[in-house]
C-alpha cells in the first residue's frame, strides 16, 4: 500500500509547513514547488512557465474565457492553462505511480480520485492567518488581509475551474482542520494519526 496524502490549505494557514512536517515524520518525499519543476522538465518547458498557474487562471473570468476563446502559442514561452493543468496532472499521476508521497495543492486530491488517497484540507480563522502574515511577511493587518483573500480566491477560481468542485468544502476531503487549535507539528501530528485510523497511511 502506498500513502500519498493530499493537502489543500488556505493562504495563511500554514498548511505547506503541515505537509512538510507530515512527509518529514513519515519519511516520505514531499512535493510543492518540486512537483513544478518536474512538470516543467518532463514536459520540455522552462520551469518558470509552470510558476502562478493558479494565478493564471485567476485572471479570466469563465465567461470571458468562453467568448474569447482559448489561445495557446506553439513557442517555448507559453502554455495554454488547459494544457499546463494537463502536464501537471501528468506528472502528479507519475508521482502517486512511482510511490508514497506528500503533495500540496495543484488540485491533487481531484487528480488523484480514482486511487486510494487521503485527502485533507488545512485552514484557520481569518484572524488567525492574518496574524501570521503579518509575522511572517512583515505585513501590516490591512495588508495581510488583503493579500489572504486575493490568495484565497486565486486558489478557490483555479480549483472550482479545474475540478467542478468547491475547494475548502468539507465534503471533497477525508479531514478538515484548523491550524491554529494544534500548531504546525500537532496538526501534523494528528493527519498521520486519522490516516493510520482510516487505513490510508502506512
Amino acid at each position: 500500500m502506498k500513502t500519498i496524502i493530499n493537502i489543500g490549505r488556505s493562504f495563511g494557514s500554514g498548511g505547506g509547513y503541515v505537509g512538510q512536517a507530515v512527509a518529514s515524520k513519515l519519511g516520505i518525499p514531499f512535493y510543492d514547488n518540486e512537483l513544478i519543476s518536474k512538470a516543467a522538465q518532463e514536459s520540455g518547458y522552462s520551469p518558470s512557465i509552470f510558476e502562478g498557474g493558479e494565478r493564471k487562471r485567476s485572471i479570466f473570468s469563465v465567461s470571458s474565457f468562453f467568448a474569447s476563446g482559448r489561445m495557446s502559442y506553439l513557442d517555448n514561452t507559453y502554455m495554454s492553462d488547459d494544457v499546463l493543468f494537463k502536464a501537471q496532472s501528468d506528472v502528479i499521476r507519475a508521482i502517486a505511480q512511482k510511490g508514497d508521497a506528500v503533495i500540496i495543492g495543484r488540485c491533487a486530491d481531484y487528480i488523484l480520485r480514482d486511487i486510494p488517497c487521503l485527502n485533507v484540507f488545512v485552514t484557520g480563522s481569518e484572524q488567525y492567518r492574518i496574524h501570521r502574515l503579518m509575522e511572517g511577511e512583515g505585513l501590516s493587518e490591512e495588508e495581510a488581509e488583503k493579500l489572504m483573500k486575493k490568495k484565497d480566491h486565486i486558489r478557490e477560481t483555479y480549483y472550482n475551474y479545474y475540478t467542478l468542485g468547491s475547494w475548502g468544502n468539507a465534503s471533497n476531503y477525508h479531514l478538515c482542520l484548523d491550524s491554529s487549535v494544534l500548531g504546525i507539528e500537532g496538526t501534523a501530528d494528528y493527519i498521520i494519526e486519522f490516516g493510520r485510523k482510516a487505513g490510508l497511511v502506512k
